[in-house]
């Protein structure tokens, strides 16, 4: 059973497929862990980290790069920890989730806010998500909006938010007792299909796409969102000898076309099209991404196909052409879901890499990594504490690939197997988000003092007036009294947080050394991560 919208694997045998979803372990990461776990995951780590150098040793961490972990909220997978109206404990759960994700060194989050034609905010166009308050239509009390502050706490604690729909699912069962009044199946009945036990909007009606659009342009215009994002679900994904049942849609609105494939494509082509445009036009500095199935053809049917042997493509199932999408500029980054191991005969990991590094087009490229495998499966390679890390230094290594995205929060956060704390170790440096082309927004700021206080090293530094308000400050530190490179990660101390309204900022070091210089330079990022020229630096004598 897919439950978050996310694929599972469509290359195992008939033996080992799972029958539903790995075990869902709900967690508050506020809470201790016992002792015997807090042990074993501790003597894991320890193994693992014994074999690793030092960072800069095994690999450079890159200045630039994308650290993100997709959040489900379908069955309230990984937030809220359990469905409630109550504003209190929504904001406890969503800011210890953000912290556990921040400590763990990312830098983005992508939240599930449509799980199935309904919402995690107030929308003129779906009704509250049951997986929110435990009701579908019944919305949080004191008129509290949850995505405002789901936001808002992201960017307070550094990570970037991308609001993740699932645009045609519009259930997860055919209980239609369940729908609200303001539910799509009251609303447009004649837009679902029933198909595998689900409800779905019917992608080739044109009516769908507009009113999709529209949801698009509610969440850009409402919401400080910093991206939008869509997953592999876009025509469902096959169920043995049954057809989707869109017959008479192709009809009315397919006769131009050869095959329904071909019409099915375009009616997906025109979707991202639309959202791309639709999201330009409301927040042109946020980012449009696609996390496709991770074999988009096989090489047996394409001679641009990978050499794998899915037994579902993203090409030919699903119907979702992301090599047009990329080619074409529509979409911002890809996120192939590569949930198999390096060495996996049908679909190899280290393989697809190289792949989707090879057609990724004009989209940017991060890799999809399974952290609800880690010591999770019957394959020996996902028991090894160095599977995950090892993917991940492979997509370092590769120049076309710029991020890692986990699924999901709460499999990383849980650390079977130390996964969390060897994402941590890979990710010990901060580093920021790749960004657009062009110049930045954002004037130097406007160094002030940096001197020697009890607590450590005092910098003071405000806005350059006249100019785009930054998103973030990049605190820059070099020991003596000349500054070095601003290329490297190693030279960030830190990445700050801009607060909205606010000219003046300040920072202690408090890892700074007593009696050491220290130099120090700021430079403010835009809304499109775009870095301003740096600083005059500042010298802090011994």
């Amino acid at each position: 059973m897919k439950t978050s919208g996310h694929c599972f694997p469509y290359c195992w045998s008939k033996q080992e497929r799972p029958k539903e979803i790995p075990p869902t372990y709900k967690t508050s990461f506020a809470m201790p862990v016992q002792n015997k776990s807090l042990a074993l995951c501790a003597a894991a780590f320890m193994l693992f980290a014994l074999s690793l150098p030092p960072i800069q040793a095994q690999q450079p961490s890159p200045k630039r790069e994308f650290r993100g972990a997709w959040v489900a909220t379908v069955l309230s997978l990984d937030y809220p920890d359990r469905p409630t109206t109550w504003p209190v404990a929504l904001k406890e759960d969503w800011k210890n989730l953000v912290a556990g994700l921040k400590a763990a060194g990312l830098n983005a989050v992508i939240v599930q806010v449509r799980p199935a034609a309904d919402a995690f905010y107030p929308s003129r166009y779906a009704p509250w998500s049951a997986y929110l308050t435990g009701q579908q239509g019944l919305p949080p009390e004191k008129g509290f909006d949850p995505l405002e502050f789901m936001i808002a706490e992201a960017h307070r604690q550094g990570l970037e938010f991308h609001a993740w729909l699932n645009p045609y699912r519009a259930s997860m069962n055919l209980d239609t007792t369940a729908f609200a009044p303001g539910h799509v199946f009251h609303q447009h009945r004649k837009w679902l299909r029933s198909y595998g036990g689900r409800y779905y909007l019917d992608p080739g009606i044109p009516a769908v796409r507009h009113h999709l659009s529209s949801i698009v342009a509610e969440l850009a215009a409402q919401y400080d969102i910093d991206g939008l994002h869509f997953d592999d679900y876009f025509y469902p994904y096959p169920v043995a000898d049954a057809p989707f049942p869109d017959s008479s849609s192709f009809a009315r609105y397919g006769a131009r076309y050869d095959s329904v494939a071909d019409w099915r494509r375009f009616n997906v082509d025109r979707l991202i099209q639309m959202t791309d445009s639709t999201l330009a036009r409301h927040k042109p500095f946020a980012q449009f991404g696609v996390s496709p199935f991770g074999v988009w053809r096989n090489l047996a049917d394409d001679p641009r196909g990978s050499a794998t042997q899915a037994s579902v493509s993203t090409y030919d199932h699903l119907y979702a052409d992301v090599l047009r999408w990329a080619q074409q500029g529509w979409v911002d980054y890809l996120v192939p879901q590569l949930y198999w191991h390096r060495g996996f005969e049908p679909a190899d990991h280290t393989a697809l890499q190289e792949w989707w590094g090879k057609y990724r087009g004009k989209a940017r490229l991060y890799i999809g990594h399974a952290a609800y495998r880690a010591g999770n499966s019957t394959h020996e390679q996902w028991r090894s504490a160095g599977e995950l890390p090892a993917q991940v230094k492979l997509g370092r290594a590769n120049p076309e690939i710029e991020g890692a995205v986990f699924f999901r929060a709460a499999s990383l956060l849980e650390n079977r197997l130390g996964t969390r704390d060897s994402i941590q170790h890979l990710y010990a440096l901060p580093a920021l988000l790749p960004a657009r082309p062009g110049a930045s927004d954002c004037s130097s700021p406007r160094l002030k003092k940096a001197k020697t206080k009890r607590k450590g090293n005092l910098i003071r530094w405000k806005d350059s007036r006249g100019t785009a308000e930054a998103r973030q400050f990049v605190i820059y530190r070099f020991e003596g009294q000349k500054a070095g490179s601003l290329e490297e990660a190693r030279a960030i101390r830190y990445i700050s947080p801009a607060n909205r309204g606010q000219r003046r900022h300040k920072f202690i070091d408090g890892e700074a050394q007593a009696g050491k210089a220290y130099t120090y330079i700021i430079t403010a990022v835009d809304r499109a991560r775009r870095e301003s020229l740096p600083s005059r630096p500042a010298v802090v004598q011994p």
